[in-house]
């Protein structure tokens, strides 16, 4: 009895195939928990595509991936002095993101981050002139951009890239390669056809993993069912049930990460009010689970457990059995499942 994840091996590589076509010389992103598949999978799905490179998001992730990929490794989180060492083969690529961070890497494989609208990391324009010297100690292996997901300001991606490659061909910098992240199949195209001698490399993990939603799904397993009276005291608080119905136990807990939502981006007034509501609903103990039982997500009896979590059901829907599975809507980036299941 687990929490399963089922996927549609021919279906989900299908998908993986279609975005290598339209990205050649895509770099699989593989890092935090492997995006709901972990390391070891994700690492032979990319040497699959035949990809040469893999990217990870730390050194310990690099670390572990290295003896099941045998590629080279771009380490995404950049390079900062004083961080602790960790004993890395040299196929490993570091990010970089500063003039001392290239200084504090000699001898080492490096791809420069430059800042882009994300304002999160990288280079900034004064700094190119300080680069020359500095990368004369290292190997450059390219400039790297990471642009945001969403532009509100109706700014065009493309020519946020274009601006930084001018600025780069201006200071006499290599452009021979430019890994970037988050554009679309058109937008590289125009990007190669401004820039034909340089080599842009696509960072893509999401898009390439989950793109296709109905590659997989997660299911829990039915462990127990009890029925139970309205009014009738029920679990670790003892709450009273609020009608006749069956709580209902099923696989996927806290550890798997059941119940643990990452914050979301809500944008117009319909999702803000739904979330309003969820949160009204949440002050008085009523949480819906991800899972659903006869067409409809069922709410938590009571918080999840490590393990597995109590669902209510009320009396006007079928009595689930032990050994059912109940399809669990979980986020990929969140969740641990106990085994996987191709199909």
């Amino acid at each position: 009895m687990a929490l399963t994840l089922y996927v549609d091996t021919t279906r989900w590589r299908a998908h993986h195939k279609h975005v290598l076509e339209q990205f050649p010389g895509l770099v699989p992103v593989c890092k935090g928990n492997g995006y709901g598949f972990g390391h070891e999978r994700l690492s032979e799905e990319a040497a699959r595509l035949g990809s040469d490179m893999l990217a990870v998001g730390t050194t310990y992730e690099a670390a572990r991936i290295k003896d099941w990929f045998g590629g080279d490794l771009l380490v995404l989180t950049p390079f900062r002095r004083g961080e602790e060492p960790v004993p890395l083969p040299d196929r490993v690529i570091r990010s970089v993101s500063s003039v001392e961070g290239v200084h504090g890497l000699v001898g080492a494989r490096v791809v420069i981050e430059v800042m882009s609208s994300m304002k999160r990391h990288g280079v900034s324009e004064r700094d190119l002139s300080s680069l020359h010297a500095a990368i004369e100690d290292v190997r450059l292996e390219g400039f790297g951009i990471h642009l945001p997901l969403d532009r509100t300001d109706g700014s065009d991606a493309v020519e946020e890239v274009i601006s930084w490659m001018d600025r780069l061909r201006t200071a006499r910098l290599p452009l021979h390669t430019m890994f970037v992240s988050h554009l679309s199949a058109s937008e590289l195209a125009r990007l190669q056809q401004q820039f034909p001698q340089t080599r842009f490399r696509v960072r893509i993990g999401t898009r390439l993993w989950l793109g296709d939603h109905d590659a997989t799904q997660y299911r829990g397993s039915v462990l127990d069912v009890t029925p139970v009276a309205k009014g009738e005291r029920f679990g670790y608080r003892q709450q009273k049930a609020a009608s006749d119905g069956f709580l209902v136990v099923v696989a996927g807990g806290t550890s798997h990460g059941v119940g643990l939502e990452a914050p979301k981006a809500l944008h117009g007034v319909m999702p803000r009010a739904k979330g309003v509501a969820r949160a009204g609903l949440a002050t008085v103990n009523r949480n819906l689970a991800p899972f659903v039982w006869a067409d409809k997500q069922r709410w938590f009896a009571e918080p999840p457990h490590m393990q597995v979590s109590i669902l209510f059901v009320p009396s006007d829907a079928p009595e689930p059995k032990v050994g059912d599975e109940l399809v669990a809507h979980l986020r990929h980036t969140t969740t641990q499942f106990d085994r996987l299941v191709d199909h």
